[in-house]
């Protein structure tokens, strides 16, 4: 299910918090605006400083970055953690201007958390390769503020509390994940094959469950990576076994 789709109803706040955490959620790559540091050659000191970055995220969608002290924006970052990051979801759009984009403000942080720089290098597994070099470091943003716009003349702020998911609704999912996902991998290759060509129209392949949250999940193959949105919010293994058997059932009904 895609921005656009069931879920972008935009009714009610929570609708809006889910769309735009999936929007996100869907992205391997987006736009970092940092503001330049002090002693910035030719005076722009606190000019804003637009670089591409990979993405992964949190089980609460708090955007990660593993970024290198080397690059400017690293060092923008350490002297002032003010940033923002646009994900672009416009791509297959005849006009761009009418496709979802979503624009967050926030704080960024170095984090030494092990377990979300898994959780990046599984979305980029590429990035293993340098994840140990002494210029790098995992990055975790604190997203303060958000602007949607789903499509013409949809258009949404957003506040923190959907943006983020608070730790009640992703905490009990932290000592199951990586058990969820080697299980999927191990036993359910048809089901995870099922679920990215029938439910979201990707093309065969060896495709492999690389991370859940309580929004979803992502499935890769080769350099290709998709989201699979949950029809209800998990909390808890017991919670992601059902809606991932709900989730089969749809797809081998649907074929």
């Amino acid at each position: 299910m895609a921005v656009g789709e069931d879920q972008e109803a935009m009714g009610r706040p929570d609708d809006i918090g889910l769309a735009a955490r999936t929007l996100m959620r869907g992205a391997v790559q987006a736009t970092l605006a940092t503001l330049s540091r002090p002693g910035m050659e030719g005076g722009m000191e606190g000019w804003p400083s637009p670089s591409l970055v990979l993405v992964a995220f949190d089980l609460d969608a708090s955007p990660l970055l593993l970024i290198s002290r080397l690059a400017e924006h690293t060092r923008n970052l350490e002297a002032d953690g003010r940033c923002g990051l646009l994900f672009d979801a416009t791509a297959g759009h005849a006009d761009r201007l009418t496709g979802p984009r979503l624009s967050v403000q926030g704080v960024a942080e170095r984090t030494g958390d092990a377990m979300l720089l898994e959780r990046f290098i599984a979305r980029h597994p590429s990035s293993r390769a340098y994840a140990g070099f002494r210029d790098f470091a995992l990055w975790r943003v604190t997203t303060k503020r958000g602007h949607m716009v789903a499509g013409f003349g949809r258009i949404h702020s957003l506040e923190p509390d959907l943006l983020r998911l608070p730790p009640a609704d992703w905490q009990d999912l932290v000592p199951r994940h990586d058990d969820i996902v080697a299980h999927m991998n191990q036993d359910h290759a048809d089901a995870l094959a099922l679920y990215a060509t029938r439910l979201l129209d990707q093309p065969a392949g060896d495709w492999r469950l690389i991370g859940i949250d309580p929004d979803g999940c992502d499935l890769s193959t080769g350099s290709l990576t998709t989201r699979l949105p949950f029809i209800t919010r998990i909390r808890d293994a017991d919670m992601a076994r059902a809606e991932l058997m709900r989730l089969v059932a749809r797809a081998r009904n649907k074929g």
